[in-house]
């Protein structure tokens, strides 16, 4: 994925209202722009860290700048969760998921399940479905370890009993997580933000739900989902940070 235009950058001031950043510009201008990310952005949303931003000529919109990217940890990290599914489908159409090559037919945004859901991606695989969640991952800790979710997230749990239920009825169903930085080497539920999601996790696994990770290399000319990651499911001890 390729930008349509450069972005510009400047230094974050502070995010708040879950939606807005404001951020002091390189021209010495202070702007609001519209952060499009609903996670907690745990070591994402640093004060005085270097952010780069796009910005749309719509005229309707109010705040015409869009949070693209933030440096945590000497690192680009895409923030932008609603870039993740077209990024997967990139990566799908490239050939760079093996597990779910040589599809026939790909929908977006496809309502199913028992709760009113609608899945990111449904693929048709030789006459069968196979139903995709993407979600995207920014948080990472020390030692090269991505984590998921960074906040607790009950839609995400739910969307795992959606694709338990998919499985169940003889499709096929797949979790990708798209992680927007380079530094991590694997993937892992982050039990202690959220313990529900990672019984749900293991749990999807252990029913048949592939659960898959992809690794993106970002810059400010665009983001690439390259690299396939590990996902660790195993539990950790009480005592330790993951």
């Amino acid at each position: 994925m390729i930008f349509s235009q450069p972005l510009t950058s400047g230094i974050l001031q502070r995010r708040y209202k879950r939606f807005l950043a404001d951020v002091l510009m390189d021209d010495g201008e202070t702007i609001t722009a519209h952060c499009p990310n609903t996670g907690s952005m745990l070591g994402c949303m640093t004060s005085g860290a270097r952010v780069w931003l796009s910005r749309s000529d719509d005229p309707k919109r109010k705040y015409p700048h869009t949070w693209e990217l933030v440096e945590a940890d000497g690192v680009f990290v895409g923030i932008h969760t609603g870039r993740s599914n077209a990024l997967v489908e990139e990566a799908l159409r490239a050939g760079r998921v093996p597990e779910l090559a040589h599809f026939t037919g790909l929908r977006r945004e496809v309502k199913y399940g028992l709760h009113n859901s609608r899945v990111d991606l449904l693929l048709d695989l030789n006459g069968v479905d196979c139903y995709v969640e993407v979600k995207n991952v920014t948080a990472a800790v020390q030692g090269g370890v991505a984590l998921f979710p960074d906040a607790v997230s009950s839609r995400g749990s739910k969307h795992l009993r959606e694709l338990i239920a998919m499985v169940e009825a003889g499709h096929r169903a797949a979790l990708i997580f798209c992680v927007q930085r380079e530094d991590v080497h694997q993937v892992r539920p982050a039990d202690a933000i959220d313990p529900e999601y990672g019984i749900w996790l293991r749990r999807a696994h252990a029913a048949g739900v592939e659960v898959l990770a992809l690794g993106a290399r970002v810059s400010p000319c665009g983001i690439e989902l390259m690299r396939p990651l590990p996902v660790d499911l195993s539990i950790r001890g009480p005592s330790s940070p993951l």
